[in-house]
């Protein structure tokens, strides 16, 4: 499709443009987008205001062209203006989703339009189009935990789908480095606790040298957990679980560390994820990591081992090494980072390179 799109390019500007507009919003549409990232597509690729109101599923999103989400209760709407292009998503109904201009739009602007519109009722038919006029009995399903997670989605349409999950009075939201996302019963923590890891966070441990540290089950995603809210509150939970994720591990000894990761226990490094992402360049601390990771394959699992622990013994332990042959290791360790890191501020030190390395290798949750 990319080379598609630049072949056409070369030939007619607006028909390369068109192509890159289809293959956006395909993408957005086998991703399960919610319908805020489809209208801020539609703004950004049209380069004005989007705005997507629809009174029927109590929907009211509005987005600028730099991508920035300016709706909100305390926003009063203006109404659309009888110039602005809009277009129904559903057959035969309404226009209810608008480009803020003035005039017909372009041909780059029809297809956003046309696109974006398929890309909502999609959406709109998976969440909020599944939900049932009455609560039924439970019956767990994907659109159920999408409208769950969805801060759009009308309180009254969430409240069935958390009948529908037969969900108690606390619940977590988890998300998942596959791209899914679910939701789980927290009334009881420690059965929250079990059912997190069954779901796919997996469980901690160490085994022989070489094998991985912080490893979980075969197969299972990295997933970062939420803390534990009322069920009309899962948007938040889900947004922290997003955060979470990001200092998530896939517990080898190239990415040592534990595969789920719960948002409570972040305390202030979730400050960080704000701050820090692949494109932010490394501070010299993170390089010096990399330095000794590409120096001595075994640095990084040993270093995030002593990093974890509460002592050399237990880290040794942990890696199924002598506690001799970890003094060594670490000596030279140390060697190469250019800091020691057994005592307090050097061992902060390389927790905190070692969570923005982390942070490095993940995209934004945002």
């Amino acid at each position: 499709m990319r080379e598609l799109a630049g072949r056409l390019a070369a030939l007619d500007p607006d028909a390369g443009e068109a192509v890159r507009v289809i293959a956006y919003f395909d993408r957005l549409t086998a991703e399960r987008a919610g319908l805020e990232a489809l209208v801020r597509g539609a703004a950004v690729l049209a380069g004005s205001p989007a705005r997507l109101a629809d009174p029927v599923h109590g929907v009211r999103i509005r987005v600028e062209p730099d991508g920035r989400r300016v709706d909100g209760p305390a926003r009063t709407p203006v109404p659309p203006g009888a110039d602005w292009p809009g277009v129904p998503v559903s057959p035969g109904g309404p226009r209810v989703l608008w480009l803020e201009q003035s005039g017909e739009p372009g041909p780059v602007g029809a297809m956003v339009l046309e696109r974006a519109a398929t890309a909502v009722r999609a959406a709109l038919d998976r969440t909020r189009g599944r939900a049932p006029a009455v609560p039924g009995p439970p019956a767990p399903d994907a659109a159920s935990v999408e409208v769950l997670l969805d801060a759009d989605a009308p309180p009254r349409a969430r409240e069935l789908a958390a009948r529908r999950l037969g969900l108690g009075p606390l619940t977590r939201a988890l998300a998942r480095a596959d791209g899914t996302a679910d939701v789980a019963d927290a009334t009881h923590e420690r059965a929250t606790h079990e059912g997190a890891a069954h779901e796919g966070a997996g469980r901690e441990g160490a085994g022989r040298e070489g094998a991985p540290y912080g490893a979980a089950s075969e197969g299972s995603p990295r997933t970062g957990i939420g803390p534990a809210v009322p069920p009309l509150d899962l948007p938040h939970s889900y947004a922290q679980a997003r955060i979470a994720l990001r200092f998530t591990a896939e517990g080898t000894a190239t990415d040592p560390g534990h595969r789920w990761v719960r948002a409570e226990e972040l305390g202030g490094l979730s400050v960080l994820a704000a701050a820090v992402g692949p494109r932010t360049a490394p501070v010299p601390d993170v390089l010096a990591l990399r330095r000794a990771h590409a120096a001595a394959p075994w640095a990084l699992l040993t270093l995030h081992a002593v990093a974890s622990h509460a002592s050399l013994r237990t880290a040794a332990a942990a890696l199924n090494v002598h506690h001799s042959t970890l003094q060594e290791r670490l000596a030279h360790a140390e060697r190469l980072l250019g800091w020691n890191v057994r005592e307090p501020a050097g061992r902060l030190r390389l927790q905190l390179a070692l969570a923005l390395d982390r942070l490095h290798r993940s995209p934004a949750s945002t």
